[in-house]
Parts: structure tokens; C-alpha cells; sequence
């Protein structure tokens, strides 16, 4: 039998940088790209790639280790990242919907229930606007111009409300939102003036309610709460859940109007009331924190009313508030 004689083919890698650092003692000490191939058991060929890619921008040095690693491992990241959102189509949907106040995780989930363009996720549609649209930025919930992590507050303090009962002794059907008529209840305020408004979103549903308010008084507050709630059926008016603010001190009164209960969120526990909370930010996206609440009437909280109830959101399947409020009513 006769021997097989063919040689196979060298697997090639990348040059390490302890290779680099080869190379660029060979060329400050005038080798030939021969010689340092031959040091490296390298072919000719890869140094002189090598010197051409990789060497430096400015002639200040002939060739320097460190960058040219550096460069070469910039380019191999480059090379294997996925392009996002690939589809003309897709991106122009995305920016269209991110015109309308709508969240990249609530743009996912319509295209996903729809089935009209190809399928994404929120975290592509995140970092396609990081790395490649900042401009679109500002149009998402907190505009943040690098993604970061929520801290919590460094100091608590008591609250002192007259008969606060706390959030621990709210009935288990209001925590797991399996039953309608349980509500969330908070205030946005301006420094540019007292006036200010009031928020509530009903937990299943998330139907939100918006009101105008001189001041962000106890006597505003509790206006502003039976005036928003007053024309919502009976059996879509359980509880209320408040922060400990003075401006709830009346929330009694509310009860007695509405046939409520309340109750109240430990200090600084905003994230117990994390529906209401998040209304207010999507609210802050029309009107910043600088916002003159003087300056804005009740006809322009009712067009933000109208939005936020009309808008898509993946904990309800991509339904909007007031689609889920029609059916629960029904």
C-alpha cells in the first residue's frame, strides 16, 4: 500500500499579542519582515498584513504593539456583532411608534401579536438606538443618555397620616391585580408654581385618571380624587393606595365619597405603587419636570388621558387600558 504523502493544511490563528510584541522589537531593531517571520515561524505574508493594518495613524513610530492588539481586537469585535433591526421597513415602524410615546418593549410586543414586519425584541430595539440613533434617545421613557441602574433613597423617615393602615393589610386579590377596582393614587408638582395634578391608574386595567389641581393641597387632593373617580362604576371602586404625603391626610373623606379603603406604602417605597409611578413618567415625557402645571388645563390632561389609555402595554397581552376596561366591564 502506498503511503499518502499529501500534507494538510496549517490551521491559521491570529497573532497573540506576545507576537505583536515580537514584531515590534524586530522592527525597531531593523529586521526584515523575513527575519521576523522566520523568528515567529510566521509566513512573510502575515507581517506584512500585520504592519499594514495595524500600524499607528500618526508615522510618529514605525509600529507599536499595544495599539495594533487593540485594533485588531476592535475590528474582530466589529466583524461578529449582529446587525439590528435589518429591515428598512422595521425601522421605520420602530421611529414611528417611538414618535407616538410608545416603549421599544411595547413596539416588540405589537409586532410580535401582528405579525406584519419581522420579528425583534426590546433589548435590539434598545441597542440599535444606543449605538447607532442616538437622536431617538429623547424619545424614550427616561431619556437617560446612558443606560443606567436605579438607585434607592439614602434616607427614610416616618410618615405621620391619621389612620394609615399599610400596604401589608391590602386584600391578596388587590396585590395580584385579579380583581378591578383597586387603585394607585400620586401628585406631580412643578417648582415653577403650586398648582399641580393628580394621578390614578386602576391596577388590572391601568386605566389612568388625570386632574388638574390649584395646589397640591389635602383639600385639592381629595377634589380632585372623587371628581376623577365619581363617574367609575361602583364595583370598579375598592381601595385606593397612597404614598405618605401630607396631601393625602384626607383620604378618609375620599372613602366616605367613594365607599373606598386606603392604604398606604412604607416610607420611600415608591416601587409599592410602581403603576402610578410609571403613568407619571410617561406624563413626563409631554410635560418635563419644569413644567408650569399653572400654565396647563385640563383639556391638555385630558389629551395625554385619552393617549396613555388608548396606548398598547405588554402586561395587559398588548391590549390597551381602555380596551381591558371595556371587557371587564362588560
Amino acid at each position: 500500500m502506498s503511503k499518502d504523502t499529501s500534507k494538510k493544511t496549517p490551521l491559521y490563528t491570529h497573532l497573540t499579542k506576545s507576537e505583536r510584541e515580537e514584531i515590534a522589537i524586530g522592527v525597531a531593531t531593523g529586521l526584515s519582515q523575513y527575519a521576523i517571520a522566520k523568528v515567529l515561524k510566521r509566513s512573510p505574508s502575515s507581517i506584512s498584513r500585520e504592519l499594514l493594518r495595524n500600524k499607528p495613524a500618526k508615522n510618529i513610530v514605525e509600529y507599536r504593539a499595544n495599539p495594533a492588539h487593540q485594533r485588531s481586537q476592535d475590528r474582530w469585535q466589529t466583524s461578529h456583532c449582529r446587525k439590528r433591526l435589518k429591515s428598512d421597513d422595521l425601522r421605520a415602524h420602530v421611529v414611528e411608534k417611538l414618535i407616538l410615546g410608545w416603549t421599544p418593549q411595547i413596539i416588540a410586543g405589537r409586532i410580535s401579536c401582528e405579525g406584519l414586519l419581522p420579528k425583534t425584541n426590546h433589548e435590539s430595539i434598545y441597542q440599535w438606538i444606543y449605538s447607532e440613533q442616538r437622536d431617538l434617545i429623547k424619545y424614550l421613557p427616561r431619556s437617560h443618555r446612558k443606560r443606567r441602574k436605579r438607585g434607592s433613597a439614602k434616607y427614610k423617615h416616618a410618615s405621620k397620616i391619621p389612620s394609615r393602615i399599610p400596604i401589608k393589610n391590602r386584600p391578596l386579590a388587590a396585590d395580584l391585580r385579579t380583581e378591578p377596582g383597586h387603585w394607585e393614587a400620586d401628585t406631580a408638582v412643578s417648582r415653577q408654581s403650586q398648582a399641580a395634578i393628580a394621578i390614578l391608574i386602576e391596577r388590572t386595567s391601568r386605566l389612568v385618571k388625570i386632574r388638574h389641581m390649584l395646589s397640591k393641597s389635602a383639600h385639592h387632593m381629595e377634589q380632585a380624587l372623587i371628581s376623577s373617580l365619581a363617574d367609575i362604576p361602583p364595583q370598579f371602586r375598592k381601595s385606593i393606595t397612597y404614598d405618605n404625603g401630607t396631601e393625602n391626610t384626607r383620604h378618609q373623606t375620599v372613602n366616605k365619597a367613594l365607599n373606598t379603603l386606603s392604604f398606604f406604602c412604607e416610607p420611600y417605597h415608591s416601587w409599592e405603587k410602581g403603576s402610578v409611578e410609571q403613568v407619571i413618567g410617561l406624563i413626563r415625557r409631554t410635560y418635563p419636570k419644569k413644567t408650569d402645571w399653572a400654565l396647563i388645563s385640563q383639556s391638555d390632561l385630558d389629551i395625554i388621558q385619552h393617549k396613555l389609555n388608548h396606548r398598547p402595554r405588554k402586561c395587559l397581552n398588548f391590549l390597551s387600558p381602555h380596551e381591558t376596561y371595556v371587557a371587564l366591564a362588560a
